[in-house]
């Protein structure tokens, strides 16, 4: 019997937490032009909890997709914020059931005693501002990954 190998290994869904401000850099660099419906942003106040139901790009395996010349994977992941105190946004109807939003970026802004403001950028001039007590922040994906629709990777022209 033969030790495993690197490539024996399969590749598990995506389970990360977030309690700095590096740390959310890391699933901003994850989450980094997911899609969603408006419909599927919910604001729990009672449980200070704030969440996305995400449809995420695979960044984590654009590279192995394109050295082996297969589709680009997407994956649904479920974006939790906890601590929340506030939600504010702009530039989103939540009454046009239809609309489906782009994350461009996750962003900390801190405060006072570990407390400050989790900014949420929608690419169309969006944002959600979320007042946080601290920075406590989940991203987990919770199905297959599956081909994205367009067949190509996000890219942005600088």
């Amino acid at each position: 019997m033969a030790d495993a190998t690197f490539h024996d290994g399969r590749e598990a869904p995506l389970n990360l937490g977030a309690l700095s401000a590096e740390d959310l850099e890391i699933i901003a660099s994850l989450a980094q032009d997911a899609v969603f419906p408006v419909t599927e942003i919910t604001w729990r106040p009672a449980e200070r909890r704030f969440a996305l139901l995400l449809n995420r790009f695979r960044w984590e395996d654009k590279a192995a997709a394109e050295q082996r010349g297969r589709p680009y994977e997407r994956v649904q992941s479920v974006l939790v914020i906890d601590q929340v105190l506030s939600v504010a946004s702009q530039g989103i109807d939540r009454k046009e059931k239809d609309l489906v939003l782009s994350l461009l970026s996750l962003t900390f802004e801190p405060g006072a005693d570990g407390d400050g403001h989790i900014v949420l950028t929608l690419a169309g001039d969006g944002a959600i501002r979320l007042s946080v007590e601290a920075l406590e922040v989940t991203l987990r994906d919770v199905t297959r990954p599956y081909h994205a629709p367009s067949g190509s990777a996000p890219h942005h022209g600088v």
